[in-house]
């Protein structure tokens, strides 16, 4: 082969082709996996084009059939001719080595791909794009070649070995509840319903503005990255990094941010502080403030983290409506499939990245009633994707004062519903809002022991109560705030 030349091996393909004609038994393995471009020469692209045709025709694949395909089709002659189908045949021994045949033949097809994506890279920086820009493209090239290469078949169960995994993994909980358990979130009834955070799930928490959605997130974010010591990417489109910070070391040290901000914190508080950004600084938070990225950027950004870190457990992303799909969709009228493609590639993301998701979404403004999957907004794609949907309700934002005057509402009551859960049960989960340190936190109550979450039933639209009027305790509470 000569050095201008792309990467092949005529004699393997003749011989692969040959193993087709000869050993009917491995004609579907092959020819469902073959494709034509991975033959560099024409006449054998040709010749496999016509056998997928037979193939399909549910007729057997041999010199016979073959040729009288490509008679009909009116590529004989491009194909070699009589002469060069019938060579296939003698020239091949035996089939046996046809999986070598085909390693040689995939080899050199996935190295022409590669110089083909390597000259399209070059005269796209040739053109002199936005730096961001020209390294998703660089990105995708490649991506785009070792996803073509990562196919899987349809297998059968009877070997036993899938049945087995199945069970080997039932026999380990068994012996230990925790052994499959995913990213705590720190809720510990949450978890308790969810197993915690499981791999290759899209989590949506879905909530109104205000209701403290963002809050949430970086709770889990918090407890994940500064009380587990895992590794979190959080891509905030809407609020900028230093807010970020600012609300994850007052939740993680329990100051108030409105006394921070103005200038009265007491000397423990300074402490505290100090504690909490001592522990953020050493951990393994990566924050990307940047607008209207796409999910192909996300993607991109989080492999380069995860091979840089050595690995990443937890994505967060602030919020749906504010991504951008990509520049084929162009106008408003387009918004709700954009939305579904978006949705999409997040779920997409987190089966290739192989770790949690939680991706956060506006409701629908125009609502009275507590949240349900027909309010998430622009699209009902999001519910489709989703592994977990989840809502934040909170009585007090929307009670009057006349309301929390009686007492009727409880102030810092907080909800989170869970109205779809792929693998596991639906139900409600009791939480309290402390607004001063923007922080989450479970609901204990001293005077009773623990229960197990209240879950919403498959075959009813009504949700169980918590107790017997549905309200919540008012038993005091510890803010874990420190007294002056």
């Amino acid at each position: 082969m000569a050095n201008n030349q792309m990467p092949h091996n005529l004699d393997a393909e003749a011989a692969l082709l040959g193993c087709i004609l000869i050993d009917g038994t491995i004609q579907s393995e092959l020819l469902e996996s073959l494709k034509e471009d991975e033959f560099y020469q024409e006449s054998h692209r040709a010749i496999l084009i016509a056998m997928k045709e037979v193939y399909g025709e549910r007729k057997p694949v041999d010199v016979v059939t073959l040729t009288d395909r490509l008679e009909r089709d009116g590529t004989l002659e491009q194909a070699g001719g009589l002469l060069h189908i019938t060579e296939l045949a003698e020239i091949t021994p035996s089939a046996a080595n046809y999986k070598q045949y085909f390693e040689i033949v995939r080899r050199d097809a996935v190295n022409r791909s590669l110089i083909r994506a390597a000259k399209d890279i070059i005269e796209n920086c040739m053109k002199g794009p936005e730096e961001r820009d020209a390294i998703s493209f660089a990105e995708k090239e490649v991506y785009d070649i070792s996803k073509r290469e990562d196919s899987s078949a349809l297998a059968g169960l009877s070997d036993g070995a899938v049945i087995q995994q199945v069970i080997g993994k039932f026999e380990e909980i068994q012996s230990d509840p925790n052994a499959f358990r995913g990213l705590e979130t720190g809720f510990k009834h949450l978890d308790r319903i969810t197993n915690g955070l499981q791999k290759s799930d899209l989590i949506v928490l879905a909530a109104r503005p205000g209701m403290g959605k963002t809050s949430l997130a970086m709770n889990v974010v918090e407890n994940v990255c500064l009380n587990k010591g895992k590794t979190a990417a959080v891509f905030s489109l809407e609020m900028p990094r230093v807010q970020l910070v600012q609300r994850l070391l007052c939740a993680h040290a329990g100051v108030s941010m409105e006394k921070a901000l103005s200038g009265k914190l007491v000397q423990k508080e300074w402490k505290n502080l100090m504690l909490a950004s001592d522990k953020l600084q050493k951990s393994k938070l990566y924050i990307d403030d940047s607008s209207r990225v796409t999910p192909a950027e996300i993607l991109s950004k989080c492999r380069r983290l995860a091979a840089q870190t050595g690995g990443l457990d937890l994505v967060m992303i602030d919020y749906i409506q504010l991504m951008s799909g990509g520049g084929k969709y162009s106008n408003s009228e387009n918004r709700q499939q954009e939305i579904a493609s978006i949705t999409r590639d997040l779920k997409l993301m987190a089966k290739e990245l192989d770790l949690p998701v939680i991706a956060l979404s506006q409701l629908r403004r125009i609502q009275t009633k507590e949240p349900q999957l027909s309010d998430l907004r622009e699209s009902g794609a999001i519910e489709q994707d989703a592994d977990i949907v989840m809502f934040i309700n909170r009585p007090d934002v929307t009670a009057t004062a006349d309301e929390l005057a009686k007492g009727n509402v409880v102030k810092g009551a907080a909800e989170v519903i869970l109205a779809k859960h792929r693998n596991g049960s639906l139900g409600r989960i009791q939480l309290r809002f402390l607004g001063e340190s923007t922080k989450f936190v479970d609901v204990e109550d001293q005077n009773r022991p623990d229960e197990e979450p209240q879950y919403l039933s498959h075959r009813t639209a009504d949700w169980e109560k918590t107790s017997a009027d549905g309200a919540f305790p008012d038993a005091p509470f510890d803010t874990g705030i420190p007294e002056e």
